[in-house]
């Protein structure tokens, strides 16, 4: 008997930031053959394009003007040597954008309407022909709120901070704990409190606090709950 062939889906992972929501995506897509989109690097693609023409710095923003440029930004995504790596007009900045200076801009840049609407165009594109895992602040709830599998994944504000300042450490970024957390803090701040597309779980998701999960442990329970939805065994 010819096996059934599994239907494909989207697959919505939102989350605070540093909360693993990045990883866990990527493992996924990786494990059931799915392409992954980061849709928060595509807003720390726009920052950075912002801060090279002097449109962002001390997360201050010429709002206008670039908004009147997002046409000029084309934002890809590529794997090369097994990591995915993002693309800003053909430019590799995968390693540019997770900067703490950008990191420290990107969110007065993701609270700026027209900026959230052109994204979600584009995002959106990605995910016409399923068969996507995408993660971000609001993927379940406006990017694709019909998506047939939502995870919404939180830990604790130190947890994350821990993470990320450990993430910094082995890129060789010079930095303390004491400014990883103070960032963490006030994006959770407004990310959480914009009023377009704030930051929340979708009715519909699944909440996962991985505070104390181990990475495979978290990857896991991803693959179990996915498996659960499509009818896999």
């Amino acid at each position: 008997m010819t096996k059934a062939i599994t239907p494909k889906i989207i697959i919505a992972v939102d989350g605070y930031s540093s909360s693993g929501k990045s990883s866990m995506a990527k493992a996924l897509a990786r494990t059931i053959g799915y392409r992954y989109i980061d849709s928060g690097a595509m807003y720390r693609a726009v920052t950075l394009y912002g801060m090279r023409h002097g449109l962002v710095a001390d997360g201050k923003v010429d709002e206008e003007a670039l908004v009147a440029a997002l046409p000029e930004m084309k934002i890809d995504f590529k794997v090369a040597y097994g990591k995915q790596r993002t693309l800003l007009n053909g430019e590799d900045v995968e390693d540019e954008i997770r900067s703490m200076e950008v990191s420290n801009n990107v969110s007065p840049v993701s609270t700026i309407p027209a900026v959230r609407h052109a994204l979600v165009e584009m995002q959106q594109a990605f995910g016409e022909e399923k068969g996507i895992v995408m993660d971000g602040r609001d993927i379940g709830t406006t990017v694709f709120p019909n998506a047939e599998m939502k995870v919404f994944v939180n830990a604790s504000a130190e947890t994350r901070a821990h993470r990320r300042f450990l993430e910094l450490q082995g890129k060789g970024v010079e930095t303390t704990y004491e400014d990883v957390l103070k960032n963490v803090v006030e994006r959770d701040r407004i990310d959480s409190t914009r009023a377009e597309s704030p930051l929340r779980q979708a009715e519909d998701a699944v909440c996962l606090d991985n505070s104390e999960m181990t990475i495979s442990q978290q990857d896991e329970w991803l693959l179990n709950l996915y498996k659960s939805i499509v009818g896999e065994e």
